[in-house]
């Protein structure tokens, strides 16, 4: 062994070691998601008015799980990508689409953020903060209408082949999505949103349209607004959606979701939560004819994580059939339910 090139490899370890070596991109991956299961009774759940108990996923939110991460590529400039599916949790399935929440890509900076994929829509993000129930599956009618019929009149939650911009600027913050339809029958969809939130009040805007579609909808306008009072320890919230169908056979559909609410911060541990919903329908069939939902949720917090909540509500409608959820089946024109449950995020 010739020992004396020992010295001259220590000497160039040294001199690698102290060398200045290029940046390593800082980057991130975070698992996240949310475990919800309620245990639920509803009355009239069949034609012959019989009631259910049942377990089921999502009672406060829906049940989901997904993958986020971030990649810095200097000068405050990062790359992001989200990948979200549902979770059934009394059944352990997974959604329509294994990652049918989301889907994206894009670059984030100072001028905001913009990805490109399958993702949440304008209003579904901007009127999330005005709904006190959060788009529960179960007691909400936020996003659409609890009617089996044909008057849901909802906004469009999330897209396929969607760019969507937002960006925060102080107090205010802006989006836009867009969606070119690329051929599919639900056509081409378009979103203008800006929200203000400042002092403990809150407000916000949002306009959409979906067009080109194929079937017996052309055409769907839609104009959702919100306001927010923080009383601390009482949050207010009133907010409404006027919603424009028009249809290729001709003629129109109208009507107004409206929803009151308030959030009680009883404790540290416990909020009440109390949510009216209506819907005023203006023209087209009355199926169903001004529908209806009252809910009270109680929360009680385990920990920054855990929650365990009661929920309770009833929907009536003048004529026709509706679902205290805006999802299932109805059968007749007023239906109760009551849960139990508990949810986990993590």
């Amino acid at each position: 062994m010739n020992t004396t090139r020992l010295p001259l490899a220590a000497a160039l370890l040294g001199l690698a070691a102290a060398a200045p070596l290029p940046a390593l991109a800082q980057s991130s991956v975070t698992i996240y998601g949310i475990a919800d299961v309620m245990v639920e009774y509803r009355d009239h759940m069949d034609a012959a008015g019989h009631s259910r108990k049942s377990v089921t996923s999502g009672g406060m939110n829906t049940s989901r799980w997904g993958l986020r991460g971030t990649e810095d590529l200097g000068g405050g400039l990062k790359a992001v990508f989200n990948l979200e599916g549902e979770v059934g949790m009394d059944t352990g399935a997974a959604g329509s689409a294994f990652w049918g929440r989301q889907a994206n890509v894009g670059l984030q900076g100072d001028f905001g953020r913009v990805v490109a994929g399958r993702s949440y829509t304008t209003a579904y993000d901007f009127i999330l903060p005005y709904d006190p129930m959060g788009y529960a599956p179960f007691y909400s009618w936020a996003t659409s209408a609890g009617a089996a019929g044909t008057r849901k009149d909802g906004m469009l939650t999330a897209a396929s082949n969607l760019i969507k911009y937002e960006g925060k600027f102080g107090p205010v913050k802006l989006g836009a999505s867009l969606a070119a339809g690329e051929g599919a029958a639900a056509g081409r969809y378009a979103a203008l949103g800006a929200a203000y939130e400042a002092d403990g009040f809150g407000a916000v805007l949002v306009l959409d349209r979906r067009d080109r579609q194929i079937g017996a909808t052309s055409k769907e306008d839609v104009l959702h607004w919100g306001l927010s009072y923080d009383l601390k320890p009482v949050k207010l919230f009133l907010a409404q959606r006027q919603y424009k169908k028009t249809l290729t056979a001709g003629g129109e559909q109208k009507s107004a979701m409206s929803w009151v609410g308030a959030t009680w911060s009883v404790s540290p541990q416990l909020d009440l939560t109390p949510v009216y919903y209506f819907q005023n329908v203006k023209t087209g069939p009355l199926t169903p004819n001004d529908p209806h939902l009252l809910a009270l949720r109680a929360k009680y917090a385990l920990s920054k994580r855990t929650w365990l909540y009661a929920v309770a509500a009833n929907a009536k409608a003048k004529s026709g059939v509706v679902s205290v959820s805006r999802d299932d089946t109805a059968f007749a024109d007023t239906q109760s339910s009551f849960g139990l449950g508990i949810q986990h995020r993590f």
